[in-house]
């Protein structure tokens, strides 16, 4: 495996029964580098993830994170990974300051508990319950706990979920300050734009095998333009790398001007989603 990788997979192979979760997952993340994980569920995004947390064991294939094998875990390994998990306990009767202040007890070189409070946009609350937080103020607090203990590897699993679109915001630019500090981060997430913005490279995981990866402006075929328009009550989109011409064709369709007439640039989620119905329209059905 190489050694200049803060996170190397290959071929990971995974099974629960019979059914195939990983069929020969290969990956690298390089130190200080964004890798985005996009998938439908049940694609493998989890259990990759947490078999590179060193959570669960692998079948086969061989994995590196920080050099170290994850399936053979040590304490002073997982003191360098930051781990935020799609649900968290909820130590309902403790307060935030005092639930950041225990983590940070757990790391040789944590970072200052107030400073990640305010951070993560808890310090009006850091006198509060756990059990009083919203929703959205209980996520900062999964985020803080993640990242108290100054992390080399920081996993995020659906981190913004339960976050306005304010809050959002302030989580991307904290974690662009976690990699301009060479911090190295596996995200998992379901908003595409997310990935976008915070991801240096995208993978994009089907069935068990990855389908496409590299930077997220590479991903699928961007130099189409989507053009869309209202016909017979419905919306209809088309791609096409010839709008003009495209367009002109189908203004012949209509006695006057096209209903709803758009032209915008392929987007990732456009080609994400191109992707996943393509991998269906292979293997046949759902995934599972």
């Amino acid at each position: 495996m190489a050694s200049t990788y803060a996170i190397s997979a290959h071929k990971v192979t995974k099974k629960y029964g019979n059914f195939t979760a990983l069929a020969g997952v290969s990956l690298q993340v390089a130190t200080g580098e964004c890798l985005a994980l996009l998938g439908p569920n049940g694609a493998g995004k989890t259990t990759l993830t947490e078999i590179l947390e060193g959570y669960r064991q692998r079948d086969g294939g061989e994995a590196e994170v920080l050099g170290v094998d994850p399936g053979k875990p040590t304490g002073a390994w997982r003191a360098k990974l930051g781990i935020v998990l799609q649900n968290a306990s909820d130590m309902a009767d403790l307060t935030v300051e005092e639930t950041v202040a225990q983590f940070a007890r757990y790391y040789p070189n944590p970072a200052d508990p107030e400073l990640v409070i305010a951070a993560v946009g808890l310090t009006e609350k850091s006198r509060s319950r756990n059990g009083k937080l919203s929703g959205g103020q209980r996520r900062r607090l999964d985020v803080a706990l993640g990242i108290i203990g100054n992390p080399d590897v920081l996993f995020l699993d659906e981190p913004t979920t339960g976050f306005d679109p304010e809050a959002r915001r302030e989580f991307w630019v904290l974690i662009d300050r976690l990699k301009s500090e060479g911090t190295t981060i596996l995200l998992t997430t379901h908003y595409l734009d997310e990935a976008q913005y915070l991801a240096d490279r995208v993978a994009v995981i089907a069935r068990g095998r990855i389908v496409a990866e590299g930077p997220p402006e590479a991903i699928g075929n961007r130099s189409d333009a989507i053009v869309g328009w209202s016909e017979d009550g419905r919306e209809m989109s088309v791609p096409t790398n010839e709008p003009t011409a495209f367009i002109a064709q189908l203004g012949l369709r209509f006695d006057a001007e096209i209903p709803n007439l758009s032209v915008r640039r392929s987007s990732l989620e456009d080609a994400y989603l191109e992707l996943i119905a393509q991998d269906r329209d292979l293997n046949g059905g759902d995934q599972a």
